[in-house]
């Protein structure tokens, strides 16, 4: 998908930004699935509920990502311990203080989540990039 991008673009862009994007866009739709049927159908709480659907959601988004994305062949176990601190910190930040905090003012759940999501994103692939995946650069 990087290729088809317009040469001015490309050079911008990196490559795992636009794998990225289209890792989080397919578990980003899988977690606002999961949160609309506890929510809507099944009348969970809805902090209960889009926890579900984050749980779900990051769980594939570190497989997929690091298979796919990053290509990562650095030890599992440290990259599991930075992104379990990278998604509980992004947790805490945008998923239940804003998208939490949104719902109680009023906006629709879902318009709510969107837009915790959009915070989401650049702060995951951020931290994903130079910390979760970071790769080792010698001199």
């Amino acid at each position: 998908m990087h290729g088809a991008l317009p040469e001015p673009v490309a050079r911008l862009v990196p490559e795992t930004a636009v794998g990225f994007a289209a890792i989080s866009g397919t578990t980003y739709a899988i977690d606002l699935a999961v949160l609309a049927v506890l929510f809507d159908v099944l009348r969970w709480p809805y902090p209960v509920a889009v926890t579900a659907g984050y749980v779900v959601a990051f769980g594939l988004a570190f497989v997929l990502n690091r298979w796919l994305n990053f290509q990562s062949h650095g030890p599992l176990g440290r990259q599991t311990g930075r992104y379990v601190v990278t998604v509980l910190a992004n947790y805490v930040l945008f998923i239940l203080a804003l998208s939490t905090t949104l719902e109680w003012l009023g906006v629709q759940y879902l318009l709510a989540r969107l837009v915790a999501g959009a915070c989401e994103a650049v702060f995951m692939y951020l931290m994903m990039r130079s910390f979760v995946f970071r790769l080792k650069r010698y001199p």
